[in-house]
């Protein structure tokens, strides 16, 4: 299973959106990641910084971290093109009636980190039924 470190993963997505800008030829899962990027033009200025690696993003001070918030994309996406955990797909099917592909995945997004955060809370593997069902919530 890949398990690639912080800075290996804030390296693609810098990698990724220089290589974009360049009009280089990306792999398939770069294309992913450009089109992710692209959806959030706040993080352009960050991922083309020489030490954006070594940023530090604090939840007290009210920040986000962009490289775990573009990651969480990926994995949806991966989710998605897999129908993992079985119904996601339909979900979200669902979910682009009333909102575009970028904010459909920020709904199941909301609902990935709800259920890792009781699963680690709790000390339980993710609960399928519940994120599939806090999804659907946003569906209707």
């Amino acid at each position: 299973m890949f398990n690639p470190s912080r800075e290996q993963v804030r390296q693609f997505f810098i990698e990724t959106w220089k290589k974009h800008r360049d009009q280089q030829v990306l792999t398939p899962m770069e294309q992913m990641a450009a089109e992710i990027i692209s959806w959030h033009p706040e993080y352009h200025e960050l991922l083309s910084q020489p030490d954006a690696i070594e940023h530090d993003f604090s939840v007290e001070k009210g920040q986000t971290n962009p490289f775990l918030h573009m990651s969480m994309h990926l994995a949806i996406q991966e989710q998605l093109s897999v129908n993992q955990p079985p119904g996601i797909r339909q979900a979200y099917q669902k979910l682009l009636k009333r909102s575009d592909p970028h904010e459909a995945q920020h709904r199941i997004m909301e609902a990935l980190g709800e259920v890792v955060w009781e699963a680690q809370r709790l000390g339980k593997p993710l609960d399928n039924e519940r994120y599939l069902a806090l999804i659907y919530k946003h569906t209707s």
